[in-house]
């Protein structure tokens, strides 16, 4: 798995397992469990959930999920990397520390590895920040970050005391919602700070490109394996698709490793064009 390095040096995979929409409903909690352990065994190392997704639902499917890896030897809790976030409405002083140790009693862990503010809400930002700063320094998390922050938003936390060790902005970045090229990114590149891309397939509509199809067939690659290595293969970029069948866990897992070519990437550009000027941030 190809790696790309976070502000403090640590390193973190270009690919990873997003987990909304799992855990939403106990009747499938047992199948959840099993689709994240299989993603373990697969060799997914990065996995990104969120106390919203299923109301800490996801977060019970991941934690049953590693704990069950760990005891059967697959892997060892230092090789993972992960990733949890705090609802806005929680996010004050105290109540991001709280939710916080209910986020880790749901995933049976002792620290986060990078833990996020979910978006902005009305919590001051300072507030949230020296939460974060706390946590960090008791172990709870090994480092913080944000989602779904503009360019505005990360200059505004970048001027705050303890801003400049914001690890991560996760924004909506794909094929078809490439606006955070035109500065966000940029922004980000300048100070080392990945960008996670969520939804790196658009929900799952670019799998039905008829460009990317017909790029990819020539390669034995789907539309879907196109679009994700294509997000994976731009610099400071980490894309953490939802996936829970084999079949879409392990062809993720092989997009990672796909080189475009230049003539590729050409018509993939003029499918898909960088944009021209500065727009909103998509935010799903």
């Amino acid at each position: 798995m190809r790696q790309l390095e976070l502000p403090d040096g640590t390193p973190m995979p270009v690919l990873g397992l997003g987990t909304w929409r799992l855990g939403e409903a106990s009747a499938s909690r047992d199948a959840d469990v099993a689709a994240v352990r299989s993603a373990i065994e697969l060799g997914y190392r990065l996995i990104d959930t969120a106390e919203m997704y299923g109301e800490g639902g996801a977060e019970t499917v991941v934690g049953r999920a590693l704990d069950e890896a760990i005891r059967a030897g697959d892997v060892r809790r230092e090789d993972m990397f992960i990733v949890s976030k705090v609802y806005p409405h929680n996010a004050s002083r105290r109540g991001t520390a709280a939710a916080c140790e209910r986020s880790l009693r749901r995933l049976a862990l002792d620290h986060l590895d990078l833990y996020l503010l979910h978006w902005r809400g009305e919590h001051p930002l300072a507030d949230t920040v020296e939460a974060l700063e706390s946590l960090a320094a008791a172990g709870r998390i090994r480092r913080w970050g944000v989602s779904n922050f503009d360019l505005d938003d990360m200059r505004e936390l970048g001027a705050l005391s303890a801003g400049s060790r914001c690890a991560s902005n996760q924004v909506y970045y794909s094929l078809s919602e490439r606006g955070p090229e035109f500065s966000l990114l940029p922004w980000m590149r300048e100070r080392s700070m990945p960008l996670m891309a969520y939804s790196p397939i658009d929900q799952g509509s670019l799998a039905g490109d008829d460009t990317l199809a017909a790029i990819g067939e020539a390669r034995g690659l789907t539309a879907a394996q196109l679009a994700l290595a294509w997000v994976v293969s731009r610099p400071g970029v980490v894309a953490i698709p939802k996936a829970s069948s084999a079949r879409h866990l392990q062809d993720n897992l092989a997009a990672q490793g796909v080189t475009l070519s230049g003539a590729e990437l050409q018509r993939i550009e003029a499918r898909f064009p960088a944009p021209g000027k500065k727009t909103p941030l998509a935010v799903i």
